[in-house]
């Protein structure tokens, strides 16, 4: 990354944590929320950023059903708020908004690999927030004086990534188990579905070789272009970790997937960036389970 400013939202998060290890970069005041414009407007106005990270959201569906209105405050609105404290600053750089591969909704299969100029159908309120969010953004880097990418990640996986995600949870599944902490059984959902993983590493690179090379007003799909069975990535984990376990489907974790298969296409990204994903799924799982071997130990 370029020797800048660089402002990132949301330091405390899975990718933020990330973020910071990989880049030098100011975060915002701890504790500082997106919703406060003043005390949003009064941290850019002193930090004075040359480049923006906004990685800050509600970003987990049950939540954001639970509460749509504080979803969108945050998302939405607190993406409105740092634009508007980004222009009183007379902020002049890039800022890369970051939304979801979610926003596509459901897609058929003879639709696959997803592509940007997919319609956005989304069947959740943070889906909602984020494209709504997306849209502002796109707005303001045609009006403002400043230059705006947007970004639409697909699941990402990695250490320190929090068991409310599912890869995440049967690695300290199968750890405990390793550790002897728990019997060899392993509760899971629906785990015959595919999905996108993306190592959150390669995320990141992805992200600082866009605020770089991006086009204004761009649009990118961030993802591997690789489809991944949960069924399989679970099978890899017990076997890296060494442990022979049973499978069993946990009825309170069985929300069957409409979305059966999942696989994005990263071509925009790579044509502009040159990027293309670095980590193998092996590298990312063993690491996972490394994690979860330090923090359960």
């Amino acid at each position: 990354m370029m020797d800048t400013k660089l402002l990132l939202t949301g330091t405390n998060g899975f990718v933020g944590q990330h973020v910071r290890a990989a880049l030098p970069c100011m975060p915002l005041p701890d504790g500082l929320d997106l919703r406060d414009r003043a005390a949003l407007t009064a941290a850019v106005a002193a930090i004075q950023p040359d480049t923006v990270l906004h990685l800050a959201a509600q970003s987990f569906v049950p939540a954001a059903f639970e509460n749509p209105r504080e979803t969108f405050d945050i998302n939405f609105y607190g993406t409105l708020n740092l634009l508007e404290a980004l222009q009183a600053a007379k902020f002049t750089g890039r800022m890369l908004f970051v939304g979801s591969g979610d926003a596509y909704g459901q897609v058929e299969e003879r639709n696959l690999p997803v592509r940007e100029d997919h319609p956005l159908r989304p069947r959740n309120p943070y889906a909602v927030s984020k494209v709504a969010a997306e849209a502002l953004c796109y707005q303001w880097s045609q009006t403002a004086g400043f230059e705006i990418l947007m970004v639409r990640p697909f699941n990402h996986i990695g250490p320190s990534q929090s068991p409310r995600f599912a890869i995440a949870d049967f690695a300290r599944q199968v750890t405990e188990i390793r550790l002897g902490h728990r019997a060899p059984v392993l509760q899971v959902g629906d785990i015959d579905v595919t999905r996108d993983f993306t190592d959150v590493r390669d995320v990141v690179r992805a992200y600082s070789l866009l605020l770089e090379q991006g086009r204004n007003g761009g649009i990118y799909n961030v993802c591997s272009g690789r489809e991944y069975s949960i069924r399989d990535l679970l099978q890899r984990l017990i076997t890296l970790a060494g442990v022979e376990a049973t499978i069993e489907q946990d009825p309170a974790r069985l929300r069957r997937a409409e979305q059966r298969r999942m696989v994005a296409s990263f071509e925009a990204l790579h044509r502009d960036t040159g990027w293309q994903p670095a980590i193998s799924v092996e590298k990312s799982l063993q690491d996972l389970l490394n994690d979860w071997k330090e923090q359960l130990q």
